[in-house]
């Protein structure tokens, strides 16, 4: 695995439009510059193996994950607990290209293994929508789910390098992702 110029850790509320800005960046910059990490796929693969449930359907938005959502929410804390990078570098595996976005990054835990492990090229993006916007694509506050650390753990704990606001102004987040994409390229 050859060391990453840049690693983005993305972070966002529920429907606030992380994985589009992810998939916006990645189609931005190339598949071979840039790969998209995600730490829920590590957490939804080895909780589906541990109890006994469908992997696939785990990663999509249904209505089978939401059905697990805050136990595997809860297990997910316990592996933490023991060992705090263990998803982290269960999603790092394997990628090869230079530029890392990790398109789910929602601890502050998460944050301090990739500082950790990778330094200085590691930069900080919060992803946010208003309230309006996120109900707009469907979402639904949960107790139990968005009131836990899983989205709210980075809201006090991080002075984030880049916000970009993703409120369905295309114009406006296009003006934001092309100054993150200048950027990333002075770092290649």
């Amino acid at each position: 695995m050859a060391a990453p110029r840049a690693v983005l850790l993305l972070s966002g509320k529920r429907k606030s439009g992380k994985d589009f800005v992810a998939e916006e960046l990645r189609s931005r910059l190339g598949p071979d510059v840039c790969t998209i990490l995600r730490l829920s796929g590590p957490l939804k693969e080895q909780y589906a193996k541990e109890h006994g449930l469908d992997f696939q359907r785990l990663l999509d938005a249904s209505a089978y994950k939401e059905e697990f959502r805050q136990d595997m929410i809860r297990w997910g804390e316990e592996k933490r607990r023991a060992d705090p990078g263990f998803f982290c570098r269960a999603a790092v595996q394997g990628a090869l290209q230079p530029v890392w976005v990790v398109s789910d990054t929602r601890r502050l835990s998460d944050v301090e293994w990739f500082r950790a492990a990778y330094g200085d090229v590691v930069q900080t993006v919060r992803v946010v929508a208003t309230e309006e916007t996120r109900k707009r694509r469907n979402w639904v506050f949960v107790t139990g789910v968005d009131d836990a650390e899983s989205e709210c753990g980075l809201d006090q704990a991080v002075a984030f390098d880049w916000v970009i606001t993703n409120d369905g102004d295309k114009v406006a987040l296009d003006e934001q992702l092309e100054m993150l994409v200048q950027s990333l390229h002075s770092s290649l």
